[in-house]
């Protein structure tokens, strides 16, 4: 593991966070050659999937879907 120092970490922090990053390899800061933290890469993390089209494939389709749902003869409408 790297070791810097904390005045050169206060100087270089966002470079030193991009280098954890990308090469995901933690990083010890040191104060006068003790440790007082560890910068490590995050765990990996599973991006949530999007919600729109997440039930695709799983609907089924069941009967006729274009004829209406019930008897003709049952609606007011036509008992006129």
């Amino acid at each position: 593991m790297d070791e810097i120092a904390v005045s050169k970490f206060k100087a270089t922090c966002l470079a030193v966070i991009e280098r954890v990053r990308k090469t995901r390899t933690p990083i010890r800061v040191t104060k006068f050659g003790e440790p007082i933290a560890e910068v490590i890469p995050p765990t990996t993390v599973q991006k949530k999937a999007h919600w729109l089209g997440s039930m695709t494939g799983t609907g089924r389709i069941v009967g006729d879907i274009v004829a209406p749902a019930t008897e003709e003869k049952d609606w007011e409408v036509l008992k006129r």
